[in-house]
């Protein structure tokens, strides 16, 4: 067994796509030098042709891997900083999402969009430090946040052997968790969710980096109540059959989410349950306030994120 990193699974899922298939190709701002972790090393290992250096216009590389999609490669675009799609929303949103359906399926759009470092790096302020999974997943586009090194392996796999445009956002609060491994980890399923700790009085749904704080308000919380820990992996889509199937046992629920609360995802989990579930008590979310910005301040950067104190005081209403 061996113990692997976060940024050091996303790197191993590019080398092994590559690896396996010659249409795999990185692009984006300083992946050659492997700045941001994920593409350290690819460059010497595949050479300029497959691991490529693009000017500071993240709307032209953006449109470029789109194009090379179509021509038959399989490009992963890196971007450093998770504040930059909003400039390329357009491009993937209205173009490379939405191209096969208006070809009928003649056209497939296979690219990969890496935010590596996403939502809050304590400092980064306002520009820096968003988590804008919410808006792939309402524009329908897939989208992944995975919590751990495993599933960050198995997800990247899985994005670029698909067809279409998947965005995987790859939380900074994730970064320094670490797999105990054997072997390679198995592909992910897009749309497929993880119980990560079964319990019986409700249900945490828990979005990328916060699986780990509400495993551990759960198991401070064991002996009060029983949580059980659901993990989506993917924002969009969403594995309901799993938290239908966990709602039947629990029949209360808590979201944990790190978007902002007007309009999250937070609120479509919370939704889809007082539709289609029966709960024993009003359902709570953990979120970012609604607009958040976060400031350069690390105790005002702390004070707008989802917390686990917060977690705990909705689990406990929920109970009551």
């Amino acid at each position: 067994m061996t113990w692997l990193s976060y940024t050091k699974a996303l790197n191993r899922a590019l080398a092994d796509a590559m690896t396996e298939d010659d249409s795999v190709c990185v692009l984006g701002e300083d992946v050659r030098a492997g700045m941001a972790g994920p593409t350290l090393g690819l460059h010497r290992r595949f050479g300029g042709e497959r691991v490529l250096d693009m000017p500071l216009s993240e709307q032209a590389f953006t449109s470029f891997a789109i194009g090379a999609a179509l021509s038959g490669m399989r490009p992963v675009v890196e971007f450093q900083i998770p504040s930059l799609l909003f400039l390329v929303f357009e491009q993937i949103v209205n173009q490379a999402h939405k191209f096969r359906l208006m070809t009928g399926g003649q056209a497939s759009i296979p690219v990969t969009f890496l935010v590596p470092g996403s939502g809050s790096r304590t400092g980064w302020a306002g520009q820096h430090s968003d988590h804008p999974y919410s808006l792939f997943a309402h524009a329908g586009v897939k989208t992944a946040v995975p919590a751990t090194p495993t599933d960050a392996y198995g997800l990247l796999r899985s994005a670029i052997a698909e067809d279409d445009p998947v965005v995987l956002f790859a939380p900074a609060g994730a970064m320094a968790a670490r797999d105990d491994v054997v072997g390679t980890p198995p592909p992910v399923p897009l749309g497929s969710g993880r119980i990560h700790r079964t319990g019986t009085d409700v249900t945490v749904v828990a979005v990328g980096h916060l699986v780990a704080h509400a495993l551990s308000v759960a198991d401070e919380l064991d002996g009060e109540l029983s949580a059980e820990v659901l993990d989506p992996r993917t924002v969009h889509p969403v594995d309901w059959e799993l938290l239908r199937a966990s709602l039947r046992r629990t029949g209360r629920l808590v979201v944990y989410d790190d978007a902002n609360r007007a309009c999250g995802f937070a609120a479509e989990v919370l939704a889809a349950a007082g539709e289609e579930a029966v709960l024993l008590a009003p359902p709570r979310r953990v979120t970012r306030p609604d607009g958040a910005v976060l400031p350069f301040a690390p105790e005002l950067d702390a004070a707008l994120q989802p917390q686990p104190g917060q977690l705990r005081d909705a689990l406990r209403a929920v109970m009551r």
